[in-house]
């Protein structure tokens, strides 16, 4: 999409074009454009099917402000989902930030998520489209007033006066990922230096940040979003006592920490614990052994158990039936021994994948059971059982 494409969509004959396409069905699309080409202009056709299809693919990110928003295919990709600028929203109200400049806006997700919450926002990015999206998301969504959009180069614009910066540096270019940091654009240490000239900061990363690269004066966060890993987030200027944050959304749960050493690893007992990926990211596990009274399986593997049954947020429990050397024959013959026919697979340091294991088990039968596989000091284990929930 660029400029050209979106402001014929902003007109009646542009709205009911994209409110005729909202469910259709790709099979539909060559005779449904057929027939619309008849009573309206190919070009602007054109534009509101490649919008619709836009749409349709960012409900998952959005829900249903989805369809009353405007995309470019690279917005669609590289924006925040509503929930996780929605937390990060929450948290610059929280710290006091009533203006904010948000640099390399794109289509404006965050944008959105911080003008609902009350801030005033100054959107920046240098690609046209994206600039023209973000106005257009502000005034479909009534928050126009709280959002003024500039096209520029983000290294050009004066964030004087503001309380605030956020900054989310493109990390894919035509040719894929970028895994260097200093080839984000804008770098990841001109970023740095962004987030420092305000006194609130915000700069949003690959989750896979090496924890080295985190600035000392920075307070680290990982967020996941139903259990899946979504960002990590350098945060200046908020007074953090404790340098790593893991935030598990939708429910809000936030665990920070970052300064105990790794838990002791021993037996398996009879609950094992699986934490949240943010919180494995963020080098948090040894909070989560505290708070359940835990040890790890191993070293190296991020498993924690116990022989009590602890409620926590940040890992999933699981009430283990069988400890047993991994085996496949074994477990084989297990389950068929006990009628189970749905296999819940996870496992880590083992090279087997979930799928490969499944065809040689080749389960049948009305019964469900988890099988967890996992790398110990004394080899190989399989471990089955049930997920739990302490109440």
């Amino acid at each position: 999409m660029d400029t050209e494409n979106l402001q014929p969509l902003l007109t009646p004959e542009g709205q009911a074009l994209l409110t005729e396409l909202r469910e259709f069905a790709p099979e539909e699309e060559l005779a449904l454009a057929t027939r619309l080409r008849r009573e309206h202009p190919a070009e602007l056709v054109s534009a509101a099917f490649g919008q619709a299809r836009l749409r349709q693919r960012a409900r998952a990110k959005f829900g249903a402000d989805a369809d009353l928003m405007y995309f470019t295919p690279n917005g669609v990709e590289q924006s925040t989902r509503r929930s996780v600028a929605e937390w990060r929203a929450r948290r610059f109200a929280e710290l006091g930030v009533r203006r904010l400049a948000d640099l390399c806006c794109g289509i404006g997700g965050d944008v959105l998520a911080l003008a609902r919450a009350g801030i005033q926002v100054l959107a920046v990015d240098k690609d046209p489209a994206a600039c023209a999206a973000t106005a257009a998301n502000a005034a479909a969504l009534g928050l126009a007033e709280l959002v003024e959009v500039v096209c520029a180069d983000v290294a050009e614009v004066d964030v004087t006066g503001y309380d605030a910066v956020f900054t989310d540096p493109a990390r894919r270019t035509s040719r894929g990922r970028v895994f260097d940091p200093e080839a984000y654009a804008p770098p990841l240490s001109w970023a740095i230096e962004a987030g420092r000239r305000t006194p609130i900061g915000a700069l949003k990363v690959a989750p896979g940040i090496p924890h080295e690269a985190v600035p000392a004066d920075a307070e680290a966060e990982w967020v996941s979003d139903h259990g899946d890993v979504k960002e990590a987030v350098l945060w200046f200027g908020t007074g953090a006592a404790r340098p790593h944050r893991a935030t598990l959304l939708p429910q809000a749960a936030s665990l920070t920490g970052g300064d105990l050493p790794d838990p002791p690893a021993g037996p398996v007992g009879r609950y094992l614990y699986e934490p949240d990926g943010a919180v494995i990211r963020a080098h948090l596990v040894a909070e989560v052994a505290e708070q359940v009274g835990g040890r790890l399986i191993d070293p190296k593997i991020a498993y924690l158990t116990s022989d009590r049954l602890v409620a926590t947020p940040y890992a999933h429990a699981f009430e283990l039936t069988d400890v047993l050397p991994f085996h496949i024959k074994k477990l084989k013959a297990l389950l068929r021994e006990r009628g189970v026919g749905t296999v819940v697979i996870k496992k880590r340091g083992m090279a087997i994948t979930p799928e490969e294991l499944r065809r040689q088990l080749k389960p049948s039968g009305p019964n469900t059971v988890t099988v967890i596989l996992s790398r110990t000091d004394h080899g190989p284990l399989m471990m089955l059982g049930r997920p739990v929930q302490a109440v």
